[in-house]
């Protein structure tokens, strides 16, 4: 342990001497990490990041290896690698960031070299599907926000790839607040394979020394008349549209004052007569449509305010415009309550009381108070940007928004994100206006206020606005709520969440034990726990204190540093992605190529979990999957196969004839439900259209139930391709052009069917496609793969005269 005056620090052999403040709390939860797959829950603020890094310096140390952290956003990558480059003696070039902005070619040459992986998941996801990358040497992978593991998130597949094919897998999940019971809390240790439970919460004494108090304010704001007004009209247009739903019998509902279960019910009952062709459910969805609308306009009228309501109805009106309109964008524009509230908004030349309230909020902080920087969090990109062209006339506003461009709004892009965040850190403005993109684990300066304009209804993004005060001094959270409108609803919503969610982390804190029997038995498999591991780790964190403390004796052992040699870069480079064909592994490994697009489905994740299996992602110009040199596969849902003979779209036939044009065995999989039940279009004209791709472009139509089918079903023409005909995968179509023996092989290997294997023997054998052509038929049943009836089959195609 090093010391300067009375700061101590963590001494390391991968540490930046004098860099990491010793906090015990960070310690021992770094201890517990180091030795089972463990999630940390630590408030916001107080290094949940500093806990994975101490994790990652000893792994790099002890077992070599690389290291992966994952974080969901790009400007939260961008915060952790800038911090792991500044805390570790390792080279910057070897702490390496990948986001989509960096090319997957650019991105596989550098996972080769690197120790240290900072991404979003996305691109890690694309990368392992795509055999882009090993993490087979991966000895610590951290799942920053870990709450996020849940649903199709990337992080779950992420997770089960990693203990599936990991040599040695050490797994960290951090999060400030990892679910609102005990069951969202298992969900997520069982979807990333963890087994251990690691709380800090500020109520322990290691904890409290580095946290203040944050007062809670709730503030209620009266709506005048005016406002209440237009959002009653908008009510009774809501409760017209609902007697329509009710005389269909979808639902008892009266009152505007619906839940998004509500809604959720009626879209469910709605769907039941559209799959029964009924054609009350179309107009009920529609009426539905329009009910949604109409429920946006009321919330930003009661809760944010008239200004972005006014910018919501202007992209209404934009969208009624545009060719292509559906029926409840045009009714809505049009219906006489909805234009009087136009009117009335646009009229309105008051200040929304909301508005009033933050501008007095932020006067107080920064004048009386002496406060240097505020944070205003809001729901609203609309509400944003109006709020900040508002407040900037009374303060040094800045806005903080996400990447996307919206109508009206330019998105920030990651540099921009930076600068202003850097800005604000520096003082060079006063008031910061954010949406949801700051909540999560980015390293915003300590505020002296934290003003939520909305209550947040769920507990995890509450917690992780508070955060953003206290760390350092005293600080402020104040709600503003507008009375009698679903501010209410929310703001008990997410009282009730909270208080849930800090009891669970209280009965879960420190019992390991409880939570891995809870994991059931596929999760055991996932996570392949070593019992050895976890009996160690127990609930005595010493030996991990130990490998951060050099002053401790036992602290000596290694302090030579690991071995200074670079992790194994001797792998093969990516196939060219502009090769005809590529060799089939020899170890047995089936090859399937899918095309980019595809990634909207699970099939190719699923099959890139599969054992001997191995994917790879291109962007096609031909089929959604190439299984062999001469079949590809495009995948349609039923629906989209209707959709085509319905609407009069052709690119389904398009896209079959080019696939009959580069490869011999087309394939056409219609996934999903009932073909002839689905939609009312006559048995006849499917069976007419079936026996055209048939017949007429002699393409294999295959059916499959789902996704899962689908994809068990690639595997076996696949498997049966590769393994059993040996055949080789080969994209074609891919290259502008090819080369001289490219072509060679081309036109040799489309004679008579004979593939690329072949060719390129008969090429070495013969030499010149001249001699191919012109060879005897029993000098060609001497070349290795020629058979008697392929040398007959060669010798008709070349001798026969052409008949039309």
């Amino acid at each position: 342990m090093a010391t300067t005056g009375e700061q101590q620090y963590v001494d390391h052999e991968l540490l930046v001497p004098e860099f990491i403040e010793r906090r015990m709390y960070q310690l021992q939860l770094a201890g517990a990490a180091k030795d089972a797959h463990t999630l940390v829950c630590l408030p916001t603020g107080l290094g949940k990041t500093t806990v994975s890094l101490l994790v990652t310096a000893e792994r790099l140390a002890d077992a070599q290896g690389k290291s992966l952290f994952l974080a969901p956003t790009k400007p939260l990558v961008q915060q952790h690698t800038d911090f792991y480059r500044e805390a570790l003696e390792i080279p910057d070039d070897d702490i390496v960031m990948f986001t989509g902005e960096v090319s997957p070619d650019d991105r596989a040459a550098l996972w080769e070299r690197a120790r240290i992986v900072v991404a979003t998941p996305q691109v890690v996801e694309n990368d392992l599907v795509g055999s882009r990358i090993d993490i087979r040497d991966v000895t610590h992978l951290t799942f920053d926000e870990c709450h996020r593991a849940t649903g199709d998130y990337a992080y779950n597949y992420i997770a089960e790839r990693y203990h599936q094919d990991a040599a040695d897998p050490l797994v960290t999940g951090m999060s400030a607040s990892p679910g609102g019971d005990e069951e969202e809390i298992l969900d997520v240790c069982e979807n990333l394979g963890i087994e251990n439970v690691e709380v800090m919460t500020e109520d322990d004494s290691d904890v409290d020394a580095y946290t203040h108090d944050t007062d809670v304010e709730w503030e209620r704001v009266e709506l005048p008349d005016e406002i209440l007004d237009i959002r009653d009209a908008l009510n009774e247009v809501v409760e017209d549209r609902l007697a329509k739903l009710k005389e269909l019998g979808i639902t008892r509902k009266t009152s505007a004052d619906l839940s998004e279960t509500d809604i959720k019910k009626m879209r469910a009952e709605l769907q039941q007569l559209i799959d029964n062709d009924q054609s009350e459910g179309y107009q009920g969805m529609s009426a539905l449509a329009e009910i949604r609308k109409l429920r946006t306009a009321v919330t930003y009228v009661e809760t944010q305010s008239v200004e972005a309501l006014g910018r919501y109805f202007e992209r209404q009106r934009n969208a009624a415009r545009s060719s292509g309109a559906s029926k409840a964008s045009q009714r809505f524009v049009s219906e006489p309550k909805v234009k009087e509230s136009m009117r009335k908004a646009e009229s309105y030349d008051g200040l929304h009381p909301k508005y009033s309230r933050a501008r007095i909020r932020i006067a107080e902080t920064l004048g009386i108070e002496g406060g240097e920087r505020v944070i205003v969090f809001t729901e609203s990109r609309d509400t944003a940007e109006a709020l900040t062209e508002f407040l900037g006339e009374h303060f040094d506003t800045q806005r903080f928004v996400g990447q996307g461009d919206k109508e009206g709004s330019d998105g920030m892009t990651q540099t921009e994100q930076q600068e202003t965040l850097d800005r604000f850190r520096a003082g060079e403005f006063e008031v910061l206006v954010s949406t949801s993109v700051a909540e999560e684990g980015l390293d915003v300066p300590e505020v002296d206020l934290v003003l939520f304009y909305e209550p947040v209804p769920t507990a995890i993004r509450s917690i992780q606005r508070k955060g953003r005060t206290g760390r350092q001094a005293e600080g402020k959270v104040a709600v503003l709520l507008a009375e009698d409108t679903r501010d209410e609803a929310y703001f008990w919503i997410s009282k009730r969440r909270e208080d849930e969610m800090e009891d669970e982390l209280r009965k879960l804190k420190g019992v390991a034990d409880e939570v891995e029997a809870e994991l059931d038995d596929s999760q055991r498999r996932l996570g392949d726990f070593d019992a050895g591991e976890a009996e160690a780790s127990g609930t005595d964190v010493e030996p991990g204190l130990q490998a951060f403390d050099s002053s401790d004796e036992s602290s000596d052992a290694g302090a030579d540093g690991p071995d200074d040699a670079d992790p194994d870069d001797g792998g093969t480079d990516e196939a060219d992605a502009g090769a005809v064909a590529t060799a089939a592994p020899d170890d047995g490994t089936v090859e399937i190529v899918a095309d980019q697009r595809e990634l909207d489905s699970t099939i190719a994740r699923d099959l890139s979990t599969r054992e001997g299996i191995e994917t790879r992602l291109e962007t096609l110009s031909v089929g959604d999957y190439v299984l062999s040199d001469r079949v590809v596969v495009e995948r349609k849902s039923v629906s989209d196969f209707l959709d085509t003979l319905t609407g009069g779209d052709r690119s389904l036939f398009e896209q079959v004839g080019d696939a009959t044009r580069h490869y011999a065995r087309p394939v056409l999989i219609l996934e999903g439900g009932e073909l002839y039940e689905e939609r009312n279009v006559h048995p006849n004209a499917i069976r007419g259209a079936l026996s055209s791709l048939a017949v007429d472009f002699g393409a294999s139509v295959l059916r499959t139930r789902d996704e899962d089918d689908t994809a068990d079903l690639l595997e076996v023409i696949a498997t049966r391709e590769q393994e059993t005909d040996d055949r080789e995968v080969s994209v074609h179509g891919e290259k502008a052009s090819k080369t001289l023996a490219e072509q060679q092989e081309y036109v040799v290997a489309s004679i008579a069917d004979v593939g690329p294997v072949t060719a390129r023997s008969l090429l070495e054998e013969f030499r010149t496609v001249e001699a191919v052509m012109t060879a005897r038929e029993d000098d060609l049943k001497q070349v290795p793969g020629v058979g008697e009836v392929t040398a007959e089959r060669i010798r008709e195609v070349v001798g026969s005269d052409y008949d039309e």
